[in-house]
């Protein structure tokens, strides 16, 4: 089960970027666990110094401090690579609103900056991230792959761009690559701090800080919370994945649904808190309901997630319990 034993040539050397990042670190970090080569690249715009640390000792890893909008760049970090797995975005649906050009040459632009460096220096294959918010609003649960709504905001709107960026490149350019729709990913070294923080770190900081937490909308909302473990399993198997599941998105969860208020409370009840939360309104762009079909990642994948929710959410409790 998961990715322990999953193989890769010996030398194998995976190129990460948002290296500095929550998922792009836990990724860094099981490659070099597995005995192979990680070269990282970050322009730490969102990610932290502090992420990147904590494999400078290791000789197998290398940190490259720079940004996908510059095409040199991307083809100087994709010398010599083997595997992709591009995490380098900027997040928030809210934040895209604010910022929709910004996430135009971030998202959409940096992304092909990085597949076009990819096709140029015969990387085998390219990963990237995508996101559960390309179904927009789609009602229909599980939300499955070729079943998509309208998109609901820039942020949806640059990695559905991504992906038929990725289709093309597969179909063209002879560059398989894997797209990722991430689901409410969670687990150790999320960023709790900050405007948009995710909301897993962000109330379990503020109930250890005694503080009041605030819920947007009536709690009543949905989501398919997915623990890392789940999203490096993905990744690595995605490497291995054959030519004829190039071009495609997968969807990436563990095939649940936890409502935010069931959530809230158990997280009190977990820390031993008595602390009742606050309402405010529904955030723009936001999806009510989320939950995601994986058997097509099951079957062309061979993705397997073993982490539940509740395995996952004792896991991240302890870890902010020692960490925050």
């Amino acid at each position: 089960m998961g990715y322990e034993s999953v193989k890769f040539e010996k030398d194998s050397l995976f190129l990460v970027t948002g290296a500095a990042g929550f998922i792009g670190s836990n990724l860094c970090e099981a490659i070099l666990n597995l005995g192979y080569k990680v070269r990282a690249l970050d322009d730490l715009s969102t990610g932290k110094q502090a992420n990147v640390d904590l494999f400078l000792d290791n000789p197998n890893y290398e940190f490259i401090k720079g940004d996908i909008k510059d095409l040199d760049t991307c083809m100087k970090a994709c010398e010599g690579v083997d595997y992709v797995l591009n995490q380098a975005a900027w997040g928030s649906v809210p934040r895209s609103l604010e910022m929709p050009l910004f996430y135009c040459l971030n998202n959409i632009q940096g992304t092909l900056n990085m597949m076009e460096a990819a096709r140029q220096q015969g990387v085998k294959k390219f990963v990237y991230a995508s996101s559960s918010s390309v179904y927009g609003d789609e009602p229909k649960l599980p939300k499955k792959e070729g079943v998509e709504g309208n998109l609901l905001s820039p942020y949806a709107l640059t990695k559905r761009c991504d992906e038929e960026w990725a289709k093309q490149y597969t179909m063209h350019y002879g560059l398989d690559t894997y797209g990722l729709r991430y689901f409410n990913v969670f687990g150790r070294r999320q960023d709790p701090n900050g405007a948009y923080a995710a909301v897993i770190p962000k109330f379990i900081k503020q109930l250890l800080d005694g503080e009041v937490p605030t819920i947007n909308g009536d709690g009543k909302q949905s989501r398919d919370f997915t623990y890392i473990e789940n999203v490096i399993e993905a990744n690595l198997k995605a490497c291995l994945a054959p030519h004829e599941a190039a071009g495609q998105a997968f969807n990436v969860a563990y095939g649940g649904r936890e409502y935010l208020i069931d959530i809230y409370y158990g997280l009190t009840e977990a820390l031993g808190v008595d602390i009742e939360p606050n309402f405010g309104p529904d955030r723009k762009g936001d999806i009510k309901h989320s939950n995601a079909d994986i058997s097509k990642a099951r079957e062309l994948l061979g993705y397997n997630p073993d982490w539940s929710f509740e395995r996952g959410i004792k896991a991240a409790i302890e870890w902010y319990k020692e960490n925050l």
